[in-house]
C-alpha cells in the first residue's frame, strides 16, 4: 500500500498528501523539488506562489551569459529562515509545480463540496 496520494508533478518535483494527513481537517501538502521537501498548508502554498511572482518581477535579469547555471535569484520560501538560490528555469518550474498543486487541491475540495466524490 502506498503511503501517499500524488497531487501533481513536473520536471522539477512532485507534490502529494501523506495518507495520514488526509484524515486531518486542514491537510498539509508535501512539496518536493531538488533535495528539499516542504510540508505546507494551502495558504502557505499560495504565499510561496506569490514569492515566485515577486522574485520574477524584482530579480530577473537578461545579462546572464550562462542563465542555466547562474543561480542568481533568491527565492523566499514559506519558512522565514530559508531562501533558495535558483536560476530562471528552476524558478519557472517551481512556480508551475506550486500553481498546479494549488489548482488540483482546490479542484478536489470543490468537487468534494459538490458531493461528487
Amino acid at each position: 500500500m502506498n503511503p501517499i496520494d500524488k497531487i501533481y508533478s513536473n520536471q522539477v518535483g512532485i507534490s502529494f498528501f501523506w495518507k495520514r494527513e488526509t484524515k486531518v481537517t486542514m491537510p498539509r501538502v508535501q512539496l518536493v523539488f531538488r533535495d528539499i521537501g516542504f510540508l505546507l498548508t494551502l495558504n502557505e502554498l499560495k504565499d510561496f506562489s506569490d514569492s515566485c511572482i515577486s522574485t520574477k518581477e524584482t530579480q530577473c535579469c537578461n545579462e546572464c551569459m550562462d542563465a542555466q547555471n547562474c543561480r542568481s535569484l533568491l527565492l523566499r520560501t514559506p519558512s522565514e529562515k530559508i531562501d533558495l538560490a535558483v536560476n530562471r528555469e528552476e524558478l519557472d518550474q517551481i512556480h508551475e509545480l506550486i500553481n498546479g498543486t494549488i489548482f488540483r487541491v482546490e479542484l478536489k475540495s470543490w468537487i468534494k463540496n459538490l458531493g461528487l466524490n
